[in-house]
């Protein structure tokens, strides 16, 4: 009877045994998630501490291929969890290509900028486009604009080492946001400043044709023309038009580098400028997961002070960039309303 009793408590340890190292190899297991992601954000999904937190918190890891805002929409995506683009008009791209994705939700948000030299910058001043208030700069689009328009050549502001007109660089804005975004910027402008709709889109389409047409070559990828900027200097790139996260993750990311240009390159802000939202687009239940994980506050508060991405709850401005990066507005007041997705289309389209 003992030796019964015994053996009947020693199968209860085992099951209870199996049990438990099932329950805990089940908490223990991540799952992956695979997506596009626009380029910006790269060095957010490599952050070993938002990673730690993924893994350990939410047990999830993220698996990633880089790719356009725009461009990400139309491509393959068998096999894919999400979509994590830097603009509305990507999620209403996707609605119209493809229907309602299982969940969206903007977990980011970054103005749109712009980043030139020290040089450049002085003589847009001296030229009237530039303007200073309380450290940060910003830059009249009206004014920007004519000298797009016009074809001012750098010499006409005294930049007669700079080759050729008075450009601005972008992504190419028919796949990729930033570019986007800054044709949306530029439409507004040329309608007297009131956000576009289809017939005005129509209208303002020649003038931005102009302004894109002598840009050649336009990168797809946001880093990539930001890392480009940093590396081959005025003479090649002397203005573009990014993030404001992107400066503020280099200053965080690279310290020693941030220092070693620091005093040459500058952050504008365009007056007005546009928003960017970062939109988690969920393609299915699993992918869904990924949206409650990103939005969690301490992951929030990392995006912002070492990211540059401006969450619902960001904190100061010293602790963006590890508060090295001068010039960073506090507040972005001096906004103009992106156009809807049926006139951005007809912009695109154009373009």
């Amino acid at each position: 009877m003992r030796s019964k009793l015994a053996g009947l408590i020693l199968l209860a340890a085992v099951i209870l045994a199996a049990g438990g190292y099932y329950l805990y190899t089940l908490q223990d297991r991540t799952e992956e998630l695979s997506g596009y992601l626009g380029g910006e954000k790269t060095g957010l999904f490599e952050d070993e501490e938002i990673l730690a937190i993924l893994k350990e918190e939410y047990h999830l890891e993220f698996t990633y291929s880089k790719a356009g805002s725009l461009d990400m929409v139309t491509a393959d995506q068998t096999g894919m969890d999400y979509l994590f683009p830097s603009s509305q008009t990507a999620l209403s791209y996707y609605q119209d290509c493809h229907g309602q994705p299982a969940r969206s939700e903007i977990i980011f948000n970054t103005p749109i900028v712009l980043y030139t030299y020290r040089e450049v910058l002085d003589a847009l001043t001296k030229a009237g486009v530039i303007t200073e208030q309380e450290g940060v700069y910003y830059a009249d689009m009206e004014k920007l604009t004519d000298m797009l328009l016009s074809g001012t050549q750098w010499a006409d502001i005294g930049l007669s080492e700079l080759y050729g007109s008075v450009t601005v660089d972008t992504t190419d804005p028919v796949k990729s946001n930033s570019g986007n975004m800054f044709a949306a910027l530029l439409a507004n402008v040329l309608n007297g400043g009131n956000t576009v709709d289809e017939e005005s889109a129509e209208k303002v389409l020649p003038d931005l044709q102009t302004i894109f047409a002598v840009l050649g070559y336009m990168e797809t990828s946001s880093a990539d023309l930001f890392s480009q900027f940093l590396r081959m200097g005025i003479g090649a790139r002397p203005i573009i038009a990014g993030y404001e996260s992107q400066l503020l993750e280099f200053a965080a990311q690279n310290p020693e580098d941030y220092a070693a240009l620091e005093d040459d390159v500058v952050m504008v802000y365009p007056s007005p400028t546009v928003w960017s939202t970062h939109v988690y687009i969920a393609l299915d239940e699993a992918g869904s997961a990924g949206i409650d994980a990103l939005l969690d506050e301490e992951i929030q508060r990392l995006a912002w002070e070492k990211h540059g991405f401006r969450t619902s709850g960001y904190g100061t401005i010293t602790e963006a960039g590890g508060g090295s990066v001068p010039g960073v507005a506090r507040e972005i007041i001096r906004v103009t309303n992106v156009p809807d997705y049926p006139a951005m289309k007809k912009i695109m389209d154009g373009l």
